[in-house]
């Protein structure tokens, strides 16, 4: 009796630890989560109560909607072009950042900065950057005698921008695949060597497979933050003291989380937006089963 009585005591004490934890996770993530899928099922527009309605928004999405597959499209070409090209390039400076050469820690630093700059102060800096007249970039091209493009006010530029504004940001990737490339063992690459294999062969046969891992990860998490791209269109494509709404020019860069966004806080289609929300989720559970299922043909891990 005495026994049990400590258990119940024990286990209390330990509840009231983490009781802020559950208390925080039932009102911040469990409920909002619960009541989204509900308001999915609804017209809800804040200001009158939630009229279910079944399938309808969802209906509406998929058929009436075309500024949802606008998004769908501008948010697949990110993922089809710019998140390949960030893990190829995050991976090279990776492997070039982990050979002995002179100053390599403050390299690193330096390419790994960008990535924990505020997402706002880096929108805005590119926003210049990218200006037509008097932006950095169309200054170069000038100096050497190139008419650069439009960028962010060119539907043909605007999605490439935000592609070379993602390299841009590659530290984060930067830093994993460096700490994967340390737990590969040299003993392998002396053996290459004394086999006689060029710094390709060992880079395709040794690297690659031993780095997959971090590979596979590097790209779960890229596609779920491609999915979810959101911050630098929204700041940089409506217009700072305009009444632009996101997405110009032309809905070019009309993203699928700016359009969820634009209807749950410009419209106040709280009931449509959740509809969205939670296409978005099933989208990105798919997309990483996909990518679990197919790692089995192409991920190795040591000891396998």
């Amino acid at each position: 009796m005495l026994q049990l009585k400590k258990k119940h005591r024990d286990l209390a004490t330990g509840l009231a630890f983490i009781s802020p934890w559950i208390i925080g996770f039932l009102a911040f993530v469990l409920y909002p989560l619960v009541a989204s899928f509900y308001y999915s099922f609804t017209q809800f527009n804040i200001l009158r109560p939630p009229r279910w309605i079944g399938l309808e928004g969802y209906a509406e999405l998929l058929f009436e909607d075309p500024l949802f597959w606008i998004s769908i499209k501008n948010t697949l070409y990110m993922l089809v072009f710019g998140l390949p090209l960030s893990l190829i390039v995050s991976l090279l400076l990776a492997v070039l950042l982990n050979q002995d050469i002179r100053f390599k820690a403050f390299f690193r630093t330096l390419f790994y900065l960008p990535s924990i700059i505020p997402a706002v102060a880096s929108a805005m800096l590119w926003l210049w950057i990218f200006n037509p007249q008097y932006g950095l970039i169309n200054s170069v091209l000038a100096a050497v005698g190139i008419r650069g493009p439009g960028w962010l006010v060119d539907p043909r530029w605007s999605k490439p921008a935000f592609i070379i504004m993602g390299l841009w940001g590659v530290g984060g990737s930067m830093v994993i695949y460096l700490a994967g490339l340390q737990g590969i063992p040299e003993q392998l690459y002396e053996a290459a060597e004394i086999d006689g294999a060029s710094w390709m062969q060992q880079f395709t046969k040794i690297t690659l497979p031993m780095l997959s891992p971090t590979i596979l990860f590097n790209l779960i998490m890229g596609t779920i933050s491609m999915l979810q791209y959101f911050t630098a269109p929204y700041i940089m494509t409506r217009g700072v003291g305009t009444n632009v709404p996101p997405g110009s020019p032309l809905n070019s860069t009309l993203f699928y989380s700016v359009l969820l966004f634009q209807n749950a806080f410009a419209y106040f289609k709280m009931g449509y937006a959740s509809a969205m929300a939670w296409i978005l989720f099933v989208l990105i559970m798919i997309a990483t089963l996909v990518l679990f299922r197919s790692s089995a043909r192409w991920v190795y891990y040591e000891g396998q």
